[in-house]
């Protein structure tokens, strides 16, 4: 069996993911390789807020055979969506590549068009040979802990933004309030503020509910790239640890 993995996306989750998977005897290889190597699955970590991630999708379904697994993060789209647009929906595995390397659990979505397929289960298998945990969860924008993580991160953003309190004293008061590892702010920057805003848009888009319009603040900081360590700067300075794209 190959050990080879097409993984699709860029940025800090892209760079994550690579390494996740080099750890555990994985070669991660990317789209324009796929022309020439064989592959056990398709691992896209784009999060679906334009249209590459669709297009790439595309481009892979066409360079692999029908029954190679296509795990997509399903942060800002469902899996159902997401199978909507491929040749073989029943392929599709959601998850959310937030955590991968950190967590010991792996959520996964069964889109609509393969729930009543005998064998879907057994895509969850390369999950499992990753030493994970797999817990299938409802298909829904953002799953279970990115959805709560980013709706902590986007209150955490307005009350910095109103001047309630600092940074610093935010993230102070969430750990030892609630026993967290990381205060809201300081796990914006560990996953990516980007994808914390496809999170919250994905929710909005999904249920047309302003509760998850994300803070004014968090689009600012993506339009000037503090997006988190992978870029030396998100709500705190990283000059030391950017990880580049």
């Amino acid at each position: 069996m190959s050990r080879n993995i097409a993984v699709l996306g860029k940025g800090s989750l892209f760079t994550a993911v690579c390494r996740f998977l080099r750890e555990r005897g994985f070669a991660p290889l990317t789209l324009e390789q796929l022309a020439d190597h064989d592959v056990c699955a398709v691992v896209d970590v784009n999060p679906g807020v334009d249209g590459q991630k669709r297009q790439q999708l595309q481009l892979a379904e066409a360079r692999i055979s029908p029954q190679t697994p296509i795990y997509t993060s399903t942060l800002h789209r469902t899996a159902t969506e997401i199978a909507s647009w491929l040749s073989v929906p029943e392929r599709v595995v959601g998850f959310s590549p937030l955590g991968l390397e950190q967590f010991p659990v792996l959520e996964v979505a069964c889109p609509l068009q393969a729930e009543e397929v005998k064998g879907w289960d057994q895509h969850l298998r390369l999950a499992e040979s990753w030493g994970k945990q797999v817990e299938r969860v409802g298909d829904q924008p953002g799953l279970v802990f990115p959805r709560i993580l980013s709706l902590l991160v986007n209150e955490a953003a307005f009350a910095l933004s109103e001047g309630i309190s600092s940074k610093e004293e935010i993230d102070t008061a969430m750990k030892k309030g609630t026993n967290f590892p990381f205060g809201p702010l300081e796990w914006a920057d560990r996953v990516g503020i980007e994808q914390i805003a496809a999170v919250l848009e994905g929710m909005q888009r999904e249920w047309g509910d302003d509760r998850y319009r994300p803070a004014p603040l968090l689009k600012k900081m993506i339009y000037a790239g503090y997006v988190g360590i992978a870029a030396g700067r998100g709500f705190y300075h990283y000059q030391d640890a950017k990880l580049g794209g």
